[in-house]
């Protein structure tokens, strides 16, 4: 580990949530003094003064922005105007007041919705601009997008130095098990286990089972955005994954396993699949900053299961 974080006042948006919880354990783990965490409660950071008032409040070097309006299938049909909306403007907003402060480095964190709907597998780079994005999360994705324009639009005109990652669908110990807005595998676990806590003899899944999905481990995501904070100052966008596929119904099948669920698995196909196939190309963050995921997927997941089968009456 290098001595970048040591003596740098480093902001975390969304610190105090689930990606933000090891980011700033990471720092921590390298020696950072001055970890800045603005809360919702003081800092509404959709809000252009809110925004103003934070930076001369914290004064950072470095803001690593993982703040964003989030959810799975379900969220993202229900709230694409929100989505939209808090996502453009809270990134936009602190790109530009981040630019007239002089801050030293902005960290854009994207996402994987941001690729096209029909992108090649494995998703390189390169093709994020080659269609438009699964319909059921196109607004929150291309919102997200938006600052990776941003970001290059600044270096170009300005020499302001941010950068912009694409991660792939995170999961771990502490991730949102809400069923309305938890993500695939939060929300196959507390099925599986509220299933077999009640005696129930099935569960129901959305869709097919047929498409794929990428996950990285929370942690190995940190480490990731923390390397690239340290070791990369370029335009171009970086993949941000571990760099394989398993399609939903084998994933259903490694969470019934794990969870000791023995009842019926029910296909809804009324709900959407959403993106037919999701699997990043990680060469590109190997070459530019040396991260690779190092956490096997179903070592992961136990490790999520058995977190929240401890936590399940706290949350």
């Amino acid at each position: 580990m290098s001595d970048y974080f040591k003596d740098r006042r480093v902001v975390v948006t969304g610190g105090a949530g689930f990606l933000g919880s090891f980011v700033v354990e990471g720092l921590q783990k390298r020696g950072c003094k001055n970890i800045l965490v603005p809360r919702i409660e003081d800092y509404d950071l959709v809000n252009i003064k809110d925004i103003i008032r934070m930076y001369e409040d914290m004064k950072p070097d470095v803001v690593i922005h993982l703040a964003a309006v989030v959810g799975g299938i379900g969220a993202n049909r229900e709230h694409p105007g929100e989505f939209f909306y808090k996502n453009l403007m809270m990134g936009v907003q602190l790109i530009e007041q981040g630019r007239l402060c002089k801050i030293e480095k902005f960290v854009a964190i994207g996402t994987v919705c941001a690729y096209p709907k029909h992108t090649p597998v494995p998703f390189k780079e390169e093709d994020l601009w080659k269609g438009y994005p699964e319909e059921t999360n196109a607004p929150y994705g291309l919102a997200k997008k938006m600052l990776l324009v941003q970001s290059q639009a600044y270096h170009a005109e300005y020499g302001f130095n941010s950068i912009f990652l694409l991660p792939v669908n995170l999961y771990g110990p502490g991730d949102n098990f809400n069923p309305d807005t938890s993500h695939v595998i939060p929300a196959l676990i507390k099925k599986c286990i509220d299933a077999v806590d009640s005696g129930a003899d099935y569960i129901d899944c959305w869709g097919t089972g047929k498409v794929s999905r990428e996950f990285i481990y929370v942690a190995d995501a940190a480490e990731g955005i923390l390397l690239a904070t340290e070791n990369y100052d370029g335009p171009e966008p970086v993949n941000i994954g571990a760099g394989f596929e398993i399609t939903i119904k084998e994933l259903v099948e490694k969470i019934v396993k794990l969870t000791g669920f023995k009842g019926d698995i029910r296909w809804d196909r009324s709900k959407l699949d959403g993106q037919p196939r999701r699997c990043l190309d990680t060469s590109r963050a190997k070459k530019y900053f040396g991260f690779e995921a190092k956490k096997p997927f179903d070592e992961g997941l136990k490790e999520t299961i058995d977190w929240y089968i401890i936590n399940k009456n706290k949350i």
